[in-house]
């Protein structure tokens, strides 16, 4: 009998590995595939990944428009910083590297799906709901933290950074490589720290802290997401700033959901 319970085991065992082996087969073919059509259109893909480098970019168009209808004719410095490749297949390496990183992005959602049928059977029907909606949260989140990292803090940071010289005499030379490592790391740890919230929903749940909780360690807490803040940035002041606020604003976030959190 104990035999047969072991076989029985094993075979089910050896069945989910076989539906995750089958699963990651999918979900690399989906994004090999995806690699292949985002390669082809390199172009239009470094058009947009490159616009933030010159000074006509659109967020900066914005705030001085918005700045204008306040009354304050306010312009932003024009330059133009060029970027140099120093390696001989830096550049080809970049565009695979790209696109293999917006083929992730853009198969996120069906891999998202395919986990989540991966571990629907083991989950009761309110708890796949439950599971539905919160990767629903992630993903919008995810993607707001992708969006405010390409339309505010790297085009920013990227202006001061860039033009900043301690002497007239000095010339910067941006690198092809260091444009896109800054930009691929800053808006992906932007993407993870706007989890903030969902992640203060999981651990109250848990019952490890409440909204009286954050409420009282509220400066801590900034002075914790300005030393993170400092850590995931360019080091100057000015990004930490616009870094440090938004996160300040997913912290009272987490908050407000708390509060909903029946004890």
């Amino acid at each position: 009998m104990s035999d047969q319970h072991n076989e029985t085991t094993l075979h089910t065992f050896g069945g989910h590995l076989e539906i995750l082996r089958k699963m990651l087969f999918r979900i690399i073919a989906v994004v090999i595939v995806l690699a292949a059509i985002v390669f082809c259109f390199k172009k239009e893909i470094f058009t947009l990944l490159l616009a933030p480098q010159h000074s006509d970019f659109c967020t900066f168009r914005l705030i001085e428009r918005w700045l204008q209808t306040l009354g304050w004719d306010f312009h932003f410095d024009q330059y133009n910083i060029p970027l140099i490749s120093t390696e001989l297949s830096a550049q080809f390496m970049t565009h695979i590297t790209v696109s293999c990183i917006l083929a992730v992005l853009l198969a996120s959602p069906y891999i998202v799906l395919e986990l989540f049928i991966f571990i629907s059977p083991a989950l009761y029907d309110s708890e796949k709901k439950y599971s539905y909606f919160v990767a629903v949260i992630i993903y919008v989140l995810f993607v707001l933290g992708l969006l405010m990292s390409y339309f505010i803090l790297f085009p920013i940071s990227f202006q001061f950074l860039a033009t900043y010289q301690v002497d007239e005499s000095i010339t910067s030379t941006i690198t092809l490589d260091s444009y896109i490592s800054t930009f691929t790391t800053l808006t992906f740890l932007m993407g993870v720290v706007f989890q903030l919230p969902v992640f203060a929903y999981i651990i109250g749940k848990m019952g490890f802290v409440d909204a009286d909780l954050l409420r009282k360690y509220r400066a801590y807490a900034f002075v914790i997401i300005m030393i993170i803040a400092a850590i995931i940035t360019p080091p100057d002041i000015f990004t930490l700033i616009l870094v440090t606020f938004p996160i300040y604003g997913l912290y009272e976030a987490s908050i407000l959901v708390l509060r909903r959190i029946k004890p």
